[in-house]
């Protein structure tokens, strides 16, 4: 799966106290480093609770590492605190297919074509994953 850095666009903006911390965690997203972009990240929630672009970018760093029960936490914070955070919606429906559930991508998928009433960047990696892993399995 390709990472689109266009994952913290859906959401708040991040205090100047938490700036480098968020900053530094992107980075750290970039250069593939999972457990670095945790502790930032992390910090950044201990500051901001309601960081929903923070607990996506949890959500991916935990899934890189394999661990599902932790990403789906951190997304499902990240859209209980924006119900329309795009990043979050595809990030999850890829986690799902990754732990074979299928519907459940699916309906991220759908959800997403909702909020993209035009298209998106995230719908269109969604669908690409989902049509991937519906070719893999027939």
């Amino acid at each position: 799966v390709v990472f689109a850095m266009g994952g913290d666009t859906d959401s708040t903006q991040v205090s100047p106290a938490a700036s480098s911390e968020f900053n530094q965690g992107k980075k750290q997203i970039e250069d593939k480093d999972w457990q670095g972009a945790i502790t930032s990240f992390t910090t950044v929630v201990r500051r901001e609770p309601e960081n929903a672009d923070a607990f996506n970018y949890l959500g991916y760093a935990s899934r890189q590492l394999g661990d599902y029960d932790k990403a789906f936490g951190y997304y499902n914070q990240a859209l209980a605190i924006n119900p329309n955070h795009r990043g979050a919606n595809e990030y999850i429906g890829e986690a799902y297919l990754k732990t074979d559930n299928l519907a459940k991508a699916e309906e991220h998928l759908s959800r997403l074509d909702d909020i993209c009433t035009f298209g998106c960047a995230e719908y269109t990696m969604l669908k690409r994953a989902v049509e991937d892993f519906k070719a893999k399995q027939s």
